[in-house]
């Protein structure tokens, strides 16, 4: 396995932990947008522009979700 491939696995499974753990804290929604802009780097990295510049899109979703949930909890 090379190291764009760990940091890919590692990227989606980061967004996979994150995700089941959200209603738990909104810092974990903050850590899902973290690892959606995660993959999207990947995406890019690997030459797969299409699953980059969607994940670019969940990550700016994620932020927007944890600003909300932020304010909510304040």
């Amino acid at each position: 396995m090379d190291g764009l491939t760990f940091f890919g696995l590692f990227a989606v499974s980061a967004m996979l932990v994150c995700y089941a753990l959200e209603d738990r804290s909104h810092w974990f929604i903050l850590a899902f947008a973290t690892a959606c802009a995660l993959g999207s780097a990947y995406g890019f990295l690997q030459g797969a522009w299409p699953f980059g510049l969607v994940e670019a899109i969940w990550t700016g979703v994620a932020l927007r979700r944890w600003i909300v949930r932020q304010r909510k909890s304040a």
